[in-house]
C-alpha cells in the first residue's frame, strides 16, 4: 500500500520563554544527500547556531523546535552510513550518538533507497534508545511509484516511521508528534543476525553481565543509556570508541582478549560478517514492505545521470559547463559587466570623491591616508571588497548553487574519480576542490569529509597551490579574456601543476590509497527558492568574513607605508619579481596577494586596467599569483585542521614553487616570441 502523510506546516521555531517547558533534545542522523539538512531548517527555522563539536574542528548545527507549549532543543549531525566510522565527520557523529545525550534519535532516511539506509536503522535500533526513522523524499518515492507499507515498516522496526518532505514542510506535524510520543520509551525489537554473528555479540555482552556489572545500571550517564550489546557488535567489528567504553564499565574484565576471541569463531572478517548479516537482516525486514511501480519519472532523466558519469559524455558537458558558468557567467558577466558598473559608476563617480570631500579637513596627511589613501580602507579595501569581489563571489556562488541543487555534484565524483585516483585522491574530493573555487579556506574546512589523513593532506596541498578561489578565478578569467592563448596558457599551467604534484606527492606520500562510496541522489530541476536561499547565505557568509580582513589589510599596509615596514617586504620581493620580468610594483600585488588571494588578483586587475603590463608579463604574474602562497585564512585553517607544521612545510613548498614556475614560463614565453 502506498502511504501519503498530510501536508505539515512549517513553524518557525522560537527560543524558550516562560512558560514553555524544554523537553530534551533531539538528534538527526543520516547518511549524506537524504535532505538531512533541510529537514533541520524546516524544524528549527532560524533560530540556529553552528560550533564545533568539544576537542575537534567538526562542525555542528545546533536549533530549537516547538511542538505546542514544548521546546526540543536539536542537533544536525554531519552525515555517516554507519555507527563504525571511517571519517573524523563520522566519528564525531558517532560519538554523540553514543554519549546518550540526545532523548530522541531522529534518522532521516531517503525514501527511494530504503534498502541501503536500513542497516544503518538497525545499528540504531541495536542502542535501545527513543528512536523515530523519517522517511524523506517520500514526494520522489512516489513519482518512481515505489510504494511503501509505512505501518508493517513501523511494527518489524519496533519505532514510529513517518513519511515525509523536507523542501515542502509536508509530514513536519505528524514527526514532530512522534518525537514527542517516543521521548522515554526505547525500541522495542532487537535485530537477530545468523551465521554467529548474533551470537558472538551475545558472548560479549553476556561476559559483562557476568563479571557483575550491567550496563544499564552503570553511574555513568554518558555509558548507561545505550544497550550493551551495540557497544559489543562495535567493539566487535574493531571500533577503539567501543572497545573503550566497555572497558570503562568492566575494568577487571581482559577486553582485547574477550574481543580477540569471539572475534576468533567468526567465519571471516568481524566487520564484514556483521556488515552481511545486518544487511541481509534488512532485506528480510523489507519483505513485502517495499513495492516498485513503473514510475513517473522519464527514463531519460536516469540514462542523462549515466552519461554525466562516463568519461566519453561527461567530460564534454563538464566543459560547457566550465566554459558556461565559470569563463562566461563568472567571467564575463561578474568579474567584466558588473565589476565595471560598480566600480565605475558607484566608486570612481560617487563614492571615492566623496570619501575624499569628507576626510579634506583632516590636516595631517599621515592620517588622512589612512581612509582615503594609496591604502585607505575606503578607497582601496572597501572598493575591493565591494566593488570588485563581491560582484564575482556573488555569480560564482549563484552558478554554484544551481549545480548543487540538480544533483549534478556527485556525478562529477563519479566522473573524476578515476583521475582522481592517480594523484591519491577519491572522487569525494571533487567537492571540496570545487568548493575551492568558491573559497579555498572553507574547502581547506571541507577536507576533514576525507577518509584518510594521507587524502586530506594531500587535498590540502593542492587547494593551496593550484585551486584559485571564486574571486581570484573571476578576476583573472576577465583579464585574459581577450587574449584567448593567454588564458589557455595559464588554465595548462594550472592544471599541469595540479596533475604534476599530486602524481609525485601521492607516490611519495605512505599510506593506503583512498576509496570512495557515494549516494546518488536523483536528477532534478533547481528549485529557485533552494538557489536563492544558498547563495544569499553564502555569499552573506563570505562578505562578512571578506569584509573586515579587507579593511584590516588596508589598515596593515598603512601601518607598513608609514613605518617602512612595508618598503622592507617589498625590497625583498622586488628582485623575485625582477627575476620574473615583472615591474616592481608587481610585488605590491603579490603582498596583496597574501592578505587575500583576491586582493592580491584585485591589485593585478588594476594594473592590467592600467596598462602596465605586457602580454607575457600579464600571464607569468597570473600563473605566479595563482600558485603562490595560500592567503593568511587559509594558512590560519590549515594550521586549525593539520596541524602548524604541516601548514608551515606546505607554505615552504608552494611558495618557491610558484616562483620557480614563473620564471620558467617567462623563458618559454619569451623564446615563443610573446
Amino acid at each position: 500500500m502506498s502511504v501519503v502523510a498530510a501536508d505539515g506546516t512549517c513553524h518557525t521555531a522560537a527560543p524558550q520563554s516562560a512558560g514553555r517547558a524544554a523537553a530534551g533534545a533531539v538528534l538527526l542522523v543520516g547518511a549524506p544527500n537524504v535532505g538531512k539538512s533541510a529537514l533541520f531548517n524546516r524544524l528549527t527555522g532560524s533560530y540556529a547556531a553552528v560550533s564545533n563539536y568539544p576537542g575537534t574542528s567538526v562542525e555542528v548545527a545546533r536549533g530549537v523546535m516547538r511542538t505546542g507549549d514544548t521546546t526540543w532543543d536539536v542537533l544536525d549531525t554531519p552525515g555517516l552510513y554507519s555507527l563504525l566510522p571511517t571519517t573524523e565527520e563520522e566519528r564525531v557523529t558517532q560519538r554523540i550518538v553514543l554519549d546518550g545525550a540526545a532523548d530522541v534519535l531522529v534518522h532521516v532516511i531517503d525514501a527511494k533507497n530504503l534498502e541501503r539506509m536500513l542497516p544503518l536503522t538497525l545499528q540504531l535500533v541495536e542502542l535501545g534508545r527513543p528512536l523515530v526513522v523519517a522517511l524523506n523524499m517520500m514526494d520522489e518515492a512516489e513519482r518512481l511509484d515505489i510504494r511503501i507499507d509505512v505501518p508493517l515498516l513501523a511494527r518489524r522496526l519496533g519505532v514510529q516511521v513517518v513519511p515525509v518532505v523536507a523542501v515542502s514542510g509536508r509530514g513536519l506535524d505528524e514527526l514532530r508528534q512522534a518525537v514527542t510520543a517516543a521521548e522515554g520509551h526505547g525500541a522495542a525489537v532487537v535485530p537477530a543476525y545468523g551465521n554467529g554473528a548474533g551470537q558472538a555479540v551475545n558472548r560479549i555482552a553476556d561476559a559483562m553481565d557476568s563479571g557483575g556489572v550491567r550496563l544499564r545500571d552503570h553511574v555513568q550517564a554518558r555509558i548507561d543509556r545505550i544497550d550493551v550489546r551495540a557497544l559489543a557488535a562495535l567493539a566487535l567489528q574493531g571500533d577503539n570508541e567501543a572497545r573503550a567504553r566497555l572497558q570503562q564499565v568492566a575494568p577487571l574484565l581482559d577486553m582485547d582478549h574477550l574481543i580477540a576471541g569471539t572475534a576468533a569463531q567468526l567465519d571471516g572478517p568481524p566487520a564484514y560478517r556483521m556488515a552481511f548479516e545486518r544487511r541481509r537482516a534488512a532485506q528480510q525486514m523489507l519483505d513485502g514492505v517495499v513495492a516498485a511501480g513503473r514510475g513517473q519519472r522519464a527514463p531519460w532523466v536516469d540514462g542523462l545521470g549515466r552519461l554525466l558519469a562516463r568519461p566519453a559524455t561527461g567530460l564534454p558537458v563538464l566543459a560547457v559547463v566550465l566554459y558556461l558558468g565559470l569563463y562566461r557567467f563568472v567571467g564575463e558577466f561578474g568579474a567584466g559587466f558588473m565589476v565595471d558598473a560598480i566600480e565605475g559608476i558607484l566608486f570612481e563617480n560617487l563614492l571615492n570623491p566623496f570619501f575624499e570631500s569628507v576626510f579634506a579637513f583632516v590636516p595631517w596627511e599621515w592620517l588622512r591616508a589612512l581612509f582615503v589613501g594609496e591604502f585607505g580602507v575606503l578607497t582601496l579595501g572597501l572598493r575591493y571588497a565591494v566593488a570588485i569581489i563581491l560582484p564575482v563571489v556573488g555569480a560564482f556562488f549563484l552558478f554554484f548553487s544551481v549545480l548543487e541543487d540538480t544533483g549534478y555534484f556527485p556525478r562529477l565524483a563519479l566522473l573524476v574519480d578515476r583521475a582522481f585516483k592517480r594523484i591519491g585522491l577519491s572522487g569525494r574530493a571533487v567537492i571540496p576542490m570545487v568548493l575551492g573555487f568558491a573559497c579555498t579556506t572553507m574547502a581547506t574546512m571541507v577536507t576533514r569529509t576525507l577518509e584518510t589523513r594521507r587524502e586530506r593532506l594531500l587535498a590540502t596541498v593542492l587547494l593551496a597551490l593550484a585551486v584559485p578561489c571564486s574571486a581570484q578565478l573571476g578576476v583573472i578569467i576577465a583579464i585574459l579574456a581577450g587574449a584567448p592563448a593567454a588564458l589557455a596558457v595559464w588554465t595548462g599551467v594550472l592544471v599541469g601543476s595540479f596533475l604534476l604534484v599530486g602524481l609525485v606527492t601521492a607516490r611519495l606520500m605512505p599510506g593506503a590509497p583512498a576509496t570512495f562510496h557515494m549516494e546518488l541522489p536523483p536528477l532534478r530541476l533547481p528549485r529557485p527558492g533552494n538557489v536563492l536561499t544558498k547563495t544569499y547565505t553564502r555569499m552573506h557568509w563570505y562578505f562578512v568574513e571578506v569584509l573586515p580582513l579587507f579593511l584590516l589589510a588596508s589598515v596593515l599596509l598603512w601601518i607598513g607605508d608609514l613605518t617602512g615596514g612595508l618598503g622592507v617586504v617589498l625590497s625583498v620581493l622586488t628582485p623575485v619579481v625582477h627575476a620574473l620580468e615583472l615591474p616592481s610594483d608587481t610585488a605590491t600585488v603579490f603582498l596583496f596577494g597574501f592578505f587575500r588571494r583576491d586582493y592580491g588578483a584585485a591589485g593585478l586587475f588594476e594594473m592590467s586596467q592600467q596598462g602596465l603590463l605586457s602580454l607575457r608579463q600579464l600571464t607569468v604574474a597570473a600563473v605566479t599569483l595563482t600558485l603562490f602562497v595560500p592567503c593568511v585564512a587559509q594558512f590560519l585553517m590549515m594550521m586549525k585542521e593539520r596541524g602548524t607544521r604541516a601548514a608551515l612545510a606546505v607554505a615552504a613548498f608552494v611558495t618557491p614553487f610558484a616562483f620557480g614556475t614563473g620564471w620558467l614560463l617567462n623563458i618559454v614565453l619569451r623564446t615563443a616570441g610573446w
